[in-house]
């Protein structure tokens, strides 16, 4: 129960949750997972699923209770069981670069993520797990139909199935296949894969955050804007040892042909479990006159964790990825 306790309290964290907010996300009384972290309440069945659904740790929360349910129904009948952890799938998975960019329309933000995978274990990977959030301040609801996600592996499209569908917040599994076809991706294999999906300014707030789950070789931001919104972006990072401060590289600064400005940062080796946080704020058009300090308090009340799966759904290739239209990618 103490193992189960750790990891729902650490997984939670990493994830930017409050109790309140995480419970709000299963469908439980607010003051549920404080009882539970506190070890005032047994965790159930129910609520290990959940939870393990909401956090995205594909069976680590799951099994973890499992444990703890036979060592306490061996213990009751007077039999020791030695306790073991099964691994999650995606622990074998490096990271070796990670490329997220957005780029924001005027009315649409699109999001798109490229990431090169690497298997260093010894079993094959048929599942990539992802998180897409709308802000917290919406009323309006994120749908599916709104988010049009799209996905491939080096060209092929992605199936995906959905672990959690909420107003606010969706968890896919993206799959390593497409129909009847599979491309796990074996040992020792390398391979990119890219997604997409758009989210309307109206609910999707003014910051873009990634969080370091899976060991990280390279990672980098571009954020891409009309100029004659005069943005303005900063940023912040977190880690285990510190919480907000200021990004440690300047974002550099690009004005295009096409009327647009590009913001790129990167930072090689980022720290696993560290999250990075851009945010901005236009002079002119949406929100203009918005104060920096209101945007900021805003974007830390959002209680998100990364702005980045049963439906099924194909994907389309590379090509349509491509195309002039409101997308996100990440």
């Amino acid at each position: 129960m103490d193992a189960f306790r750790t990891e729902l309290t650490r997984r939670r964290v990493d994830a930017g949750l409050s109790k309140k907010a995480l419970a709000r996300r299963m469908s439980f009384d607010p003051s549920y997972v404080s009882h539970i972290e506190s070890g005032r309440h047994r965790p159930t069945e129910d609520f290990a699923r959940r939870a393990d659904d909401v956090l995205g740790l594909g069976g680590r929360l799951w099994a973890l209770w499992r444990e703890y349910d036979r060592t306490r129904q061996n213990a009751a009948a007077g039999a020791a069981v030695p306790v073991s952890v099964t691994a999650d799938p995606s622990s074998d998975l490096v990271v070796e670069r990670e490329e997220a960019s957005l780029r924001f329309d005027g009315r649409d933000y699109v999001m798109t993520i490229r990431r090169h995978l690497h298997n260093v274990g010894s079993k094959p990977v048929t599942l990539y797990w992802i998180k897409i959030s709308s802000d917290d301040q919406s009323e309006e609801p994120l749908t599916w139909d709104t988010i049009d996600l799209r996905a491939v592996c080096e060209g092929e499209p992605m199936d995906w199935r959905v672990t959690n569908d909420q107003p606010f917040a969706k968890q896919v599994w993206l799959q390593f296949r497409n129909g009847d076809y599979e491309f796990p991706l074996y040992p020792g294999a390398r391979t990119w894969i890219e997604y997409s999906y758009t989210v309307p300014e109206s609910i999707w707030g003014r910051w873009f955050q990634r969080a370091i789950r899976l060991p990280t070789r390279y990672l980098s931001v571009r954020l891409t804007f009309p100029a004659h919104l005069e943005p303005r972006v900063w940023g912040t990072e977190t880690s285990m040892t510190a919480d907000g401060s200021p990004l440690g590289v300047t974002p550099q600064v690009t004005h295009t042909p096409e009327g647009e400005v590009e913001w790129f940062w990167e930072v090689p080796q980022p720290q696993l479990n560290a999250r990075y946080r851009l945010l901005w704020q236009f002079q002119n058009g949406p929100g203009a006159g918005l104060r920096s300090g209101r945007a900021t308090d805003r974007a830390e009340r959002s209680e998100r964790g990364e702005r980045s799966d049963h439906s099924g759904r194909s994907a389309t290739r590379r090509s349509t990825l491509n195309r002039r239209r409101p997308a996100v990618l990440q």
